[in-house]
């Protein structure tokens, strides 16, 4: 019996990392996974749930992709944002020079960007 149980979690297994090379890998369609699936031998109503699962599981790795591009690039613009603040009022108050820490500035932007537009994509 126990035998038997390690062959149905082997074969489940071998179906989900299946599914997920056709949605990841070959970047396939939910639609046409679920063909896919169906093909194998899998009943409908198996393969859609697969599909789902692996579906939520990708939309959930993006979203949390797309939150630390934006968490990170607001960091790295802020402070470079806050630097050449810093380093500016520091030299118009008594004279010299100052940093303007654009690589920084536009670094986070561009992160920024990205993970707002992966959020809402």
């Amino acid at each position: 019996m126990e035998e038997n149980n390690k062959e149905i979690q082997e074969a489940i297994g071998d179906v989900y990392a299946y599914a997920t090379q056709l949605l990841v890998v070959r970047k396939m369609n939910t639609a046409d996974a679920l063909h896919n699936l169906m093909q194998k031998g899998i009943d409908e109503e198996t393969a859609r749930t697969i599909v789902n699962k692996i579906d939520d599981e990708i939309y959930e790795a993006k979203m949390k992709r797309a939150n630390k591009d934006i968490l990170y690039g607001a960091l790295w613009c802020i402070g470079g944002i806050v630097i050449t603040a810093f380093t500016y009022s520091k030299a118009s108050s008594g004279g010299g020079k100052y940093v303007v820490t654009y690589g920084a500035i536009i670094f986070g932007m561009i992160q920024l960007v990205k993970g707002i537009y992966t959020r809402f994509e």
